[in-house]
């Protein structure tokens, strides 16, 4: 979040808006913003409603379900209200102003993550036309 905060002006200057979609509730989502200091909006997706129409849902298996509340101490339920134990794969997206999706990037390994640096690219591409 911070390496996407860092390049955010300029990716206001090409015309375009960040946005982070997250399936925790609006107040930890918010603290989020506060931890990192993010001037672009987290917005909760409650059920991970958005994440699932976009096939990007999946289940932590009980292994890695018990390392999440035991060992890491992060009990999915308290921070996505729901007890479903769902995350969805991280994703970056590039949509136009008609809604068509020009520019996408999934891994299901989360620790690998978009370099801002590609999505100014995906931003500067001519057939972008986002401003």
């Amino acid at each position: 979040m911070r390496a996407y905060q860092a390049v955010l002006p300029e990716i206001t200057k090409l015309g375009a808006t960040l946005v982070a979609v997250s399936p925790q509730l609006p107040d930890n989502s918010l603290s989020t913003v506060e931890k990192y200091a993010l001037e672009f909006e987290v917005l909760s997706d409650a059920g991970s409603a958005v994440a699932r129409r976009l096939g990007l849902v999946f289940r932590l298996s009980d292994e890695l379900l018990t390392i999440y509340d035991e060992i890491f101490k992060i009990h999915l339920p308290d921070y996505n209200g729901d007890t479903s134990w769902e995350l969805p794969i991280p994703a970056t997206y590039v949509i136009d102003p008609d809604g068509v999706i020009r520019f996408a990037f999934v891994d299901p390994d989360y620790t690998r993550r978009l370099e801002p640096a590609l999505i100014l690219e995906a931003l500067r591409a001519p057939e972008q036309h986002l401003g």
